[in-house]
């Protein structure tokens, strides 16, 4: 590999990388807000999302 297509290859990564943080950031925000809808609208408590969380979370066994 030429060091020419090294360092695009990096600089393609990097953009990659700049990419995958900026669509976990809006899917941060969005669900973040869903959760504040459910629970203002009394359809879920904070309580039984942090269970439910818990709970998935053994299941994966993360």
């Amino acid at each position: 590999m030429n060091r020419i297509h090294s360092h695009l290859a990096e600089v393609d990564l990097i953009g990659q990388l700049a990419d995958l943080k900026e669509d976990h950031y809006k899917n941060i925000l969005v669900l973040s807000a869903l959760i504040d809808l459910l629970i203002e609208k009394g359809i879920v408590t904070r309580e039984e999302l942090t269970c439910k969380a818990l709970e998935l979370d053994a299941e994966v066994g993360i």
